[in-house]
């Protein structure tokens, strides 16, 4: 069982990753942030007790922005935030990211700037910790003002209302709170908005998505190095001569990578200067994973800080004395997200376009090394046809998903939030396309090992290089050679499978 300790300053990529994926991780507030925590609980009631005047916690929201609330409505207003906010549409989101919303709401409040109270935020993490989740649609957010709808459904089982899921049922909340001895609280000023206004659903999506298209860049290196020696190219190409002339750092990393899963390989051919090159899908991927791997890191920062970001509004700050400035800022625009979201949305489209490209390579006529379409007794086989149209109907699927959702925007809220960053649109399309090259490039690990073991048929005893040869192992721990046609999905989806769990990460 995992342990995490939340403070609003240290948490990670893959803490979050791990504890978003293992339902039995133990997530609580660190020592340290717990005076913080009570220090802007406390400011904001004496706030209120004073009857001074705040965006959110003594004025409606949005375009009620100018709408006194009366003291003793102070917290009416707050369950009435959540009550109105929640309506979300669309498919739930799955366990995962529910559970990654959890957790990096709980981060941001925890740094002590949002006012939330400490039995607020313990009540959040215990329904974590029993794996009570809210049921959340995924649909709803303009990704300014936060993500507002998703972040309501999230916060409706604190008040005992809305949907869980519980040890796979759907159920009311309030039941299933009674049956774990937990009790709903009565929101206190500024704690609806404190929990509703964030980046908190597309900075989870986003999290996990940057943590598979890791996994996957690295997958895709094992692929291409498979698919070219399935058709016996050469390593001219990865020369370091090459890629120290080109100094963009990944391009020469990503060749340097591809030498060490090539290396000892005979199913290469040495240089010969009447077969010089190769066609542009083995030659340049370095140039092309390389960039990809550039647009990761790059998303890959911008999720690490906001991991740690205070994404709410008005913000609480105090001096040296303790006294208590409160500002009404934007932290809760999605744009870097969106924009950063969008990025990586590109970059793993193109990382499918070329994988199914090697895969139209793979399948193509090589009458020397193996049959078109992989199939023996082709006409009465198919053979491997079909797994070409699926990647290909998957990566024009992508190019559409990979329109950029950070170029739109429509006003709401009476133009008040007349900006918008579409960054949770941004995020279920990115979460799609990853998915969709998952899928891809399953089937061109797939369409390699079947290369390799017709050209093993002609030649037997050549050996691959010392990573292929461990790729092409572990693909046939759960996928056949296939001498004639079958029910070739479910050995896909078991290379996904292995692919989501990063298999081929450390060959």
């Amino acid at each position: 069982m995992a342990n995490l300790a939340l403070n609003g300053y240290s948490l990670t990529l893959e803490d979050l990753v791990q504890a978003a994926r293992n339902p039995n991780s133990q997530v609580t507030l660190a020592p340290e942030a717990i005076p913080s925590i009570q220090r802007a609980a406390d400011a904001v009631a004496k706030f209120v007790s004073e009857g001074r005047i705040a965006y959110g916690i003594t004025t409606g929201f949005g375009a009620f922005k100018d709408r006194l609330i009366p003291s003793e409505d102070v917290e009416k207003l707050q369950e009435n935030i959540i009550l109105s906010h929640a309506v979300g549409t669309g498919p739930e989101l799955p366990a995962e990211v529910v559970r990654a919303m959890m957790i990096i709401r709980a981060n941001t409040l925890a740094k002590g700037h949002s006012g939330i109270r400490l039995e607020t935020l313990q009540l959040m993490l215990a329904l974590l910790n029993k794996n009570i989740l809210p049921l959340i649609p995924s649909k709803g957010s303009l990704g300014a003002s936060g993500d507002l709808a998703p972040l309501a459904h999230m916060a409706l089982p604190l008040i005992g209302k809305g949907e869980v899921r519980f040890e796979g049922e759907v159920r009311n909340s309030d039941e299933v709170l009674r049956e774990n001895s937990l009790k709903p609280i009565r929101l206190g000023a500024k704690e609806g908005l404190a929990l509703t206004n964030g980046t908190t659903l597309m900075t989870a999506i986003g999290a996990l998505q940057v943590y598979d298209a890791q996994v996957l860049l690295k997958s895709a290196n094992c692929a291409a190095a498979l698919s070219l020696e399935a058709q016996n190219g050469t390593l001219c190409a990865f020369y370091p001569q090459i890629h120290t002339s080109r100094p963009q750092s990944m391009q020469a990393e990503t060749a340097a990578n591809l030498r060490e899963l090539l290396a000892g390989s005979q199913f290469t051919r040495p240089d010969n200067s009447k077969n010089v090159q190769d066609a542009y899908t083995l030659r340049c991927v370095p140039q092309v994973h390389g960039a990809v791997h550039s647009a990761i890191n790059y998303a890959q920062n911008v999720i690490e800080i906001e991991l740690n970001a205070v994404t709410d509004n008005p913000l609480l700050f105090f001096d040296e004395n303790d006294e208590v400035t409160i500002l009404s800022g934007g932290n809760f625009h999605g744009e870097p997200l969106a924009l950063a979201l969008d990025f990586l949305s590109i970059a793993m489209t193109d990382l499918g376009n070329i994988s199914e490209r090697r895969i139209a390579k793979l399948i193509d006529n090589h009458p020397e090394h193996y049959p078109s379409f992989l199939a023996a007794h082709g006409g009465l086989n198919s053979g491997f046809m079909l797994l070409q149209y699926t990647a290909a109907a998957l990566c024009s699927e992508n190019k559409t998903l990979a329109h950029p959702d950070s170029v739109d925007s429509i006003p709401s809220s009476g133009n008040v939030e007349d900006h918008v960053s579409m960054g949770a649109n941004a995020a279920l399309h990115c979460q799609q396309i990853v998915e969709n090259v998952r899928t891809v490039i399953a089937i061109e690990l797939m369409s390699g090992a079947q290369a390799i073991d017709f050209r093993l048929q002609y030649n037997p005893g050549m050996r691959l290089g010392q990573g292929t040869s461990k790729a092409f192992q572990a693909i046939r721990e759960v996928v056949p050679f296939f001498e004639q046609d079958d029910y070739f999905k479910p050995s896909m989806d078991a290379v996904a499978k292995l692919l989501k769990h990063g298999k081929f990460c450390t060959l």
